[in-house]
């Protein structure tokens, strides 16, 4: 089963992957993966300013982080279909809601779908959670974190409060119009426990 675990910065995301890998014993995988693809790496240098104007194009970004997630395209299939669990701290939903937000226009979220999902391959989510925190909260999250920890500097996206409030907006409606797969609205990992249980229980 695929769990991709969704939100703005600082929503609590890591906290309730964390808590899901405690009480399912699940695997997980973060995105981006700074530490181990090029891709991922190349977009954190352009957030930080240091790739020119590549930061500039919202489709430019988008892609970096689109083949961040191709390279372990067949770590996450092996879990599609079987009992193992896998959560994802981020996946395919973060592209298109920061994609919408950065744009303002509906259509990338289409154009995300179509290049994750169909020309790369990638398998589609099981059950998408979005934890559905203010995104005011979530910003004095992300400062405090900024703050305890010197080698956390934000990044642009991080650092634009409006865009997150955006990316927030841009969530919201994609789980609400149940895209690409079903969704939760929560932070509570025993209702994502509940709902990982129904899915099982539908299972033929």
């Amino acid at each position: 089963m695929i769990i991709a675990v969704e939100g703005i910065d600082g929503a609590g995301k890591n906290t309730l992957v964390q808590a899901l890998r405690r009480e399912r014993g699940a695997d997980a995988l973060a995105f981006p993966r700074y530490a181990d693809s090029i891709h991922a790496q190349l977009a954190q240098q352009a957030l930080h300013g240091k790739m020119g104007d590549l930061t500039d194009s919202a489709y430019g970004m988008a892609t970096m982080f689109a083949l961040d997630r191709f390279g372990v395209r067949a770590d996450i299939a092996r879990y599609k279909g079987s009992d193992e669990i896998v959560v994802l701290d981020r996946y395919v939903a973060s592209n298109a809601a920061y994609s919408w937000a950065r744009t303002g226009d509906e259509a990338v979220v289409e154009w995300v779908r179509e290049l994750e999902f169909d020309r790369l391959g990638l398998p589609l989510p099981d059950l998408q959670v979005l934890v559905d925190t203010p995104p005011e909260v979530a910003q004095e999250r992300a400062v405090q974190r900024a703050a305890q920890d010197a080698s956390r500097e934000r990044d642009r996206y991080e650092r634009d409060a409006q865009l997150q409030r955006d990316t927030h907006s841009a969530y919201v409606s994609l789980a609400e119009s149940g895209w690409v797969s079903p969704w939760i609205r929560t932070s509570d990992a025993g209702t994502i426990m509940q709902a990982v249980k129904d899915f099982y229980a539908k299972e033929p």
